[in-house]
């Protein structure tokens, strides 16, 4: 298996069968080097992130629709596509290799076709690229490939400088951070948050780091939300919709972690005894239908599921099968309201740019607002300043939004 092959194999799957890109990855990939693996991964993720625009270009340029070639075809056509209009790569190297792919899933016949296709693109794709206008939000959809709903959403609420500017950042790789674990000591390398006391850049992922339970990959933005809920010694916390346990295991005092479906609950209990997180206790359950003693907690923690556009850079399917959950957004919040003590925090977390999830969810609960602005100003939400908001295109992390309540 090469590079190229794990990233057509991730292409493939993911449009034809519905497959997550990062759960093919893992797969295909597992038995090339860091070197390859790094390689497969730039290309798969580019190529699915950017399948709209390179199915314009390869419709344009090949003078035949995508939906009409064999599912082969079109896979190797994206990823060499990706190749010639996004990366550096030898021109050569891309046409001969797409045309391999093709040869190898035995489909001869196509041989001759892709091999014409991928002259014209090489040809002409970075001028044709290059040529997509972005004046109005579907060309912008198109030129930056994402769902129009999406590009009319940051187009409507953020205006056009800063709709590009998200969508630009979300086409970029994701940040590589990691958060130390301070229940375990060790020494890992890597450049200190100037913001957020546990956060690492890195160069790469230590392996045998994670391994040790030294460290978690988890973006600024999530980490601050596991800072906002501030659990402390002595204290009783209930962590929602946990899985995988990133802020959970951020958590001081008794925590009790909930996630509902049986793989991602034992993934988490994996998780917190990676990281000794022995505080933390999961629970295999609906959150809204938790037993009558789970009740009381001086803090409860809603991260709750969402349509993800503040993390489309780090799963790069996400985008094509996002949708907005604003009615079990709120339904998550009325269950917290409920298990909470009088006087306790809620915090409502969710990594969407949509104020339909955000300011919208926590405006329709009726719960009383604990500004944050003045505690963490530097993610003030610039049009509610008493909620915060890390942005991909200024903070330069995944997008949350955090909010912090009361009954």
């Amino acid at each position: 298996m090469t590079a190229r092959q794990a990233a057509y194999e991730v292409v493939l799957r993911v449009f034809e069968e519905d497959a997550y890109a990062d759960r093919v990855l893992r797969s295909a990939a597992k038995n090339l080097d860091s070197r390859d693996h790094a390689l497969a991964q730039r290309l798969a993720f580019g190529t699915v992130q950017r399948v709209r625009t390179l199915d314009h270009a390869i419709g344009q340029l090949g003078k035949r629709p995508v939906r009409k070639l064999d599912p082969p075809v079109r896979a190797a056509l994206r990823l060499g596509a990706y190749q010639l209009g996004y990366t550096e790569v030898a021109q050569h190297a891309a046409v001969n290799e797409t045309v391999e792919l093709v040869r190898r899933a035995r489909l001869e016949r196509a041989v001759p076709f892709t091999n014409a296709v991928m002259r014209r693109l090489s040809e002409g794709i970075r001028g044709l690229l290059d040529a997509l206008p972005e004046d109005t939000a579907e060309a912008a959809a198109l030129k930056h490939s994402y769902p129009d709903w999406i590009a009319e959403l940051w187009w409507a609420g953020l205006g056009p400088e800063q709709a590009l500017a998200l969508m630009r950042a979300q086409n970029e790789p994701a940040e590589r951070v990691v958060r130390l674990n301070r229940r375990k000591s060790g020494h890992v390398e890597g450049r200190p948050d100037a913001d957020l006391p546990d956060a690492l850049h890195v160069e790469r992922i230590d392996e045998e780091a994670l391994r040790a339970g030294l460290i978690w990959p988890q973006s600024r933005g999530s980490q601050l939300a596991g800072l906002v809920v501030g659990a402390k010694p002595g204290e009783r916390t209930l962590d929602l919709c946990a899985a995988p346990g990133g802020k959970a295991t951020q958590l001081q005092g008794e925590v009790v972690a909930v996630e509902l479906h049986p793989g991602r609950a034992r993934e988490l209990q994996e998780n917190c005894r990676l990281l000794g997180a022995d505080n933390v206790t999961v629970v295999n359950a609906d959150a809204t239908k938790l037993p009558p003693e789970l009740s009381g907690f001086d803090r409860v923690l809603v991260d709750a599921p969402c349509s993800g556009l503040g993390v489309l850079a780090a799963r790069p399917d996400l985008r094509w099968r996002a949708r907005p959950l604003p009615e079990l957004q709120q339904e998550l919040l009325r269950v917290a309201a409920e298990r909470v003590k009088p006087g306790g925090t809620i915090v409502y977390s969710v990594c969407t740019m949509d104020p339909d999830e955000n300011e919208a969810v926590v405006d329709a609960s009726g719960l009383q607002i604990e500004p944050l602005g003045e505690e963490w100003p530097q993610f003030r939400h610039p049009n509610r300043p008493e909620f915060l908001l890390t942005q991909p295109h200024v903070h330069r992390t995944a997008g949350f939004f955090i909010a912090r309540l009361r009954t």
